[in-house]
């Protein structure tokens, strides 16, 4: 797709997470409205004070924007970034980012800078590029979705995060702690291009995400994105003392030399229980947001893309890493 810059007079409509405390939400919508001013640009910014509104807030944003022919910004983290964007890829907008998350790996692995004001200033002059978007059971997700182990880790680390703080410290301490506690094995069966797999593990890992697959090691799956497909990882069957030593790698960007792992990449998967201990829902995880879905599961790349706003510099950087690699080519031809 050709790149394309928006009008400079098309308004923004943000949705911005209200976060941990008042003071940092008020420096926030500060700067938001300082740089757009000085810019003389139009924009109208809606604050999410309670998760459990942020669904019907960007819902109404969009719809705004889409009346307005504007842009959908989401400002906070993977998980506030994750429902706005839900929103503009239903309603066919326009998306930008300004990242205020943990870990950010949306915004990173897409080069909008973390630091807010300059984050609000790539917006002035981004380009749209079509970006790829996963979906399980209806519900998209940007960089990750699991069941098992991984949703029960997310729970108690966000309840690590209101006793002690959000920081990538606490976050590791926090997961480190569920990894080698006691949990159950999912018993799950796999349906991959009309073929049955059976698989016994603790947790199944479903990535969208290529910065996230390039920190943990497994530089195969990571390019598997870049061809339109999902990357699935899934421990096998291992104690208390094999988890630890996956999750060491995985620190150290060696996840993909674990001989007691499966990984493997596909386009659309169906995910039924062998056995779920008489349950037929089960707890999903999406871009960090714990939901309760019916089985099967049903995991794809959703036809029709979200439209990102990208920072011009990483626009070029991309273009000319891209001439790069015909020139190359066509020197080896």
């Amino acid at each position: 797709m050709q790149s394309i810059k928006p009008d400079p007079r098309t308004p923004f409509f943000i949705v911005l997470n209200a976060g941990s405390g008042s003071s940092e939400t008020a420096e926030r919508r500060a700067v938001i409205d300082e740089v757009l001013t000085q810019a003389g640009r139009s924009f109208e910014l809606t604050l999410v004070d309670d998760p459990e509104n942020i669904a019907a807030i960007a819902e109404r944003a969009a719809l705004q924007a889409k009346a307005a022919g504007g842009i959908l910004v989401a400002a906070g983290g993977d998980g506030t970034i994750n429902a706005v964007a839900r929103e503009a890829v239903d309603k066919g907008c326009l998306f930008g980012v300004l990242p205020q998350g943990t870990f950010n790996y949306f915004g990173r692995t897409h080069h909008i800078p973390e630091d807010l004001g300059d984050a609000v200033r790539a917006l002035l002059d981004a380009h749209v590029q079509p970006v790829q978007v996963g979906v399980v059971n209806g519900r998209i997700f940007l960089v990750n979705a699991s069941i098992g182990l991984y949703p029960r880790m997310l729970e108690e680390r966000e309840i690590d995060k209101k006793h002690f703080g959000r920081s990538r410290f606490v976050a590791f301490l926090s997961g480190l702690k569920t990894f080698i506690s006691p949990h159950r094995r999912l018993r799950i069966t796999l349906e991959l291009d009309g073929k049955e797999r059976a698989l016994r593990t603790s947790t199944l890992f479903v990535g969208n995400n290529r910065l996230q697959m390039e920190q943990v090691g497994i530089a195969p799956l990571s390019d598997a994105l870049e061809d339109g497909k999902l990357a699935a990882i899934a421990p096998k069957s291992v104690g208390k003392l094999g988890m630890l030593v996956l999750m060491l790698r995985a620190m150290l960007g060696r996840l993909g030399e674990a001989e007691n792992l499966v990984t493997f990449s596909f386009r659309r998967m169906t995910v039924r229980p062998r056995k779920f201990y008489g349950k037929r829902r089960v707890k999903v995880a999406t871009d960090g947001e714990v939901t309760q879905m019916d089985t099967p599961l049903e995991f794809r790349v959703l036809e029709g893309q979200l439209l990102l706003l990208k920072p011009a510099a990483a626009m070029e950087e991309q273009a000319e890493s891209a001439r790069g690699a015909r020139d190359t080519a066509w020197e080896q031809a």
